[in-house]
């Protein structure tokens, strides 16, 4: 099972970075497409008018993706910013009841949101949604990537809540450990 689920968190920020990658490349063929049309006018000759069409839109269609969907990889590794002042000043059972009373509430507001962020897409799709850009995209699809990223999201916070009730590590906890002995030797 731990190897199915770290295979979800890994496939989601795979996800994450070529969503990113999407946005590199559809930019850089914006810019090279401006490039010529500007060299074309340098020499006299009209301009071709390459574009992305609705290139804006597209690009925060998939930096919402890329950004829901790294949230567990980001958890998982501690990338997350954490404020654990009151996790140091406590003895470390403390520490431990108050990291899953803190995963408790974190995986509740992930359900939470992920069921609103499904039935959002599922509203966009009964009713056809499109965005108003130059190209109609369908709502749906970067309405059910974001659900997607809160559902594996869930699932890493709900991971890490019932590893640490059994007794378990705490995944940013271990990496956390693992980067200040690194930083020591």
């Amino acid at each position: 099972m731990r190897h199915l689920l770290n295979m979800l968190y890994k496939a989601a920020t795979v996800l994450a970075a070529c969503c990113l990658l999407a946005i590199a490349v559809l930019v850089t063929l914006q810019v090279l497409g401006r490039l010529l049309d500007g060299a074309r006018g340098l020499f006299g000759m009209d301009p071709l008018g390459l574009l992305v069409p609705s290139l804006a839109e597209i690009a925060g269609f998939l930096l919402v993706g890329a950004s829901f969907l790294a949230l567990a990889g980001t958890l998982r590794n501690a990338d997350h910013i954490r404020v654990s002042i009151l996790l140091q000043a406590v003895t470390p059972s403390i520490a431990r009841l108050l990291n899953i009373w803190c995963l408790a509430v974190a995986a509740a507001f992930a359900v939470f949101f992920t069921w609103h962020a499904g039935a959002l897409a599922y509203d966009s799709y009964l009713y056809n949604e499109v965005s108003f850009g130059i190209i109609p995209i369908p709502l749906v699809y970067p309405q059910i990537v974001m659900a997607l990223g809160l559902l594996v999201l869930a699932i890493a916070l709900l991971d890490d809540l019932i590893s640490s009730v059994m007794g378990g590590p705490i995944s940013f906890e271990t990496v956390e450990r693992d980067d200040l002995i690194e930083g020591v030797e």
